[in-house]
């Protein structure tokens, strides 16, 4: 579904990814991990038109995604959640949602003015697909709070229901459980493993080793921002280069 080809990107002439190249397969679950600064969250922003990749090439479907803009790249069935939580606090729980179905929503003013029954009708659609989704989410009781007032780990949950309430066909996931405690944690990671066995096609950026050896299907890990391996966990387990850039940190720092 994705695919990337010897992608790079350099800032003021430092590079923060160098000709990295994997693909993530349709209905599976792909980990993308390493240390920190390895270029995970630049390749995110390469993907969703964030940042133009310096070189290389970055397929979805096929269709390349070179020089698209952020906004049509969504459109093309891309969504995404974010290291840093990008919520709108002032508005409602249901409201957050339904910001991830406006390119279902319509965009003529006209008709918007008017308020022809056609449109009355769509928006009910939306949101009941918004509350199918809070309530997928254990958030159906909050939808009518303001996001600003929830606990982090409700807040981290309204933005994995907004990156897949409008049905994407690949979902990248940046650090979906940082900063959550081990119950929180436990249940994004029941949540994830629903959506794999559903046939969603994830990209999961994660440093919670436990969790990606638990739910990946394909393992893809940076290092200085160059893919040193891609395999099974298992496969990655058991590789030395791996251990030595990342698994090893972070046993030596535990």
């Amino acid at each position: 579904m994705l695919q990337l080809e010897q992608v790079s990107k350099n800032f003021g002439g430092l590079p923060a990814l160098s000709d990295v190249s994997f693909t993530v397969p349709k209905g599976k679950l792909t980990a993308l991990i390493g240390p920190n600064g390895a270029g995970k969250s630049t390749l995110v922003n390469c993907v969703t038109g964030v940042l133009e990749p310096s070189s290389g090439k970055i397929y979805f479907q096929q269709q390349q995604l070179n020089n698209l803009p952020a906004h049509k790249i969504s459109r093309l069935g891309i969504s995404r959640t974010f290291q840093n939580l990008k919520i709108f606090p002032r508005l409602t729980v249901l409201d957050n949602i339904l910001t991830g179905l406006t390119r279902e929503g319509g965009d003529s003013m006209l008709l918007a003015m008017l308020r022809l029954p056609d449109l009355r009708h769509r928006e009910r659609q939306l949101k009941l697909r918004a509350l199918e989704s809070l309530d997928r989410f254990g958030l159906a009781d909050k939808a009518n709070w303001p996001v600003g007032i929830l606990a982090y780990g409700d807040k981290k949950r309204v933005e994995l229901a907004r990156a897949t309430v409008g049905q994407p066909q690949l979902i990248l996931l940046d650090e979906p459980v940082a900063g959550l405690n081990s119950e929180e944690t436990a249940a994004v990671g029941q949540q994830l493993r629903l959506m794999r066995s559903s046939g969603h096609t994830m990209l999961l950026i994660e440093h919670d080793m436990d969790l990606v050896m638990d739910i990946a299907d394909q393992v893809v890990v940076l290092d200085s921002g160059r893919c040193i391996a891609t395999g099974t966990p298992d496969e990655i387990r058991r590789n030395p280069l791996v251990l030595e850039a990342y698994l090893g940190r972070m046993d030596a720092t535990a």
